[in-house]
């Protein structure tokens, strides 16, 4: 395992700037969440936190990179918990965009895909792995983040989300072995993660989703009104 030097000389300008932004839009996905589900400041924060830090725990305890930078590390927490506040007492800020919490979730979702498989690669592990590491550190956040309202994960559903990342991550891994440049890696990877997901929302892009026979159909829907009584 290794040690909190070794760790810390890996974590380049580059991946430190990724992640930091990248904790940063993920938290404000986080708290528009919580704002929207009516929670108190605290929840907020609580929400903007695990929104912003669970892809990269997630991500740094598979590699064995521990204690997680997001623990160890103040910038990480003095970069999602400012974001809670600003959402909280200004909603308004984000408003004027047009679906906020889905664009601040992309960028998210692209910017800790690439941190992710980048680390993963300074880490030394193979490419395959660390494009499938650079997915779970992009998806993590936003599992967390809808699991913690009593949402099904935007990763479960047919949306392009995890495609999404895992593309991202992909560029990434064929710029390393192509020998590009880190700073051109990231853009790269970023791009393709980010106008994916984006053109996802915008163009209704959907992955099959399973549909049940039409006896299961009514047996869920009993079930609901059920539940709803």
């Amino acid at each position: 395992m290794l040690t909190p030097t070794e760790i810390s000389n890996l974590q380049t300008p580059v991946l430190l700037t990724l992640d930091l932004i990248g904790t940063f839009v993920f938290a404000v996905s986080g708290a528009v969440t919580a704002v929207r589900a009516r929670l108190d400041l605290f929840g907020v924060i609580v929400l903007s936190i695990a929104a912003g830090t669970a892809g990269g725990i997630i991500r740094d305890l598979l590699i064995g990179a521990v204690p997680p930078e997001a623990i160890s590390d103040w910038r990480y927490m003095g970069a999602a918990i400012p974001a809670g506040f600003v959402t909280f007492y200004w909603p308004r800020l984000l408003d004027r965009l047009r679906h906020p919490m889905l664009i601040f979730d992309a960028a998210g979702l692209a910017l800790f895909a690439v941190a992710g498989t980048q680390k993963a690669l300074a880490f030394g592990l193979s490419p395959a792995m660390a494009a499938a590491l650079g997915m779970v550190t992009g998806i993590g956040g936003g599992m967390v983040r809808d699991l913690l309202v009593v949402k099904i994960p935007v990763v479960l559903r047919a949306d392009l989300y995890a495609l999404a990342a895992l593309a991202g991550a992909a560029a990434v891994v064929v710029c390393n072995v192509w020998q590009v440049p880190s700073v051109a890696a990231a853009i790269v990877g970023v791009a393709l993660c980010f106008g994916l997901r984006t053109m996802a929302i915008y163009r209704g892009w959907r992955l099959p989703s399973a549909r049940p026979s039409e006896h299961e159909s009514t047996a869920i829907r009993k079930n609901v009104d059920i539940d709803e009584q």
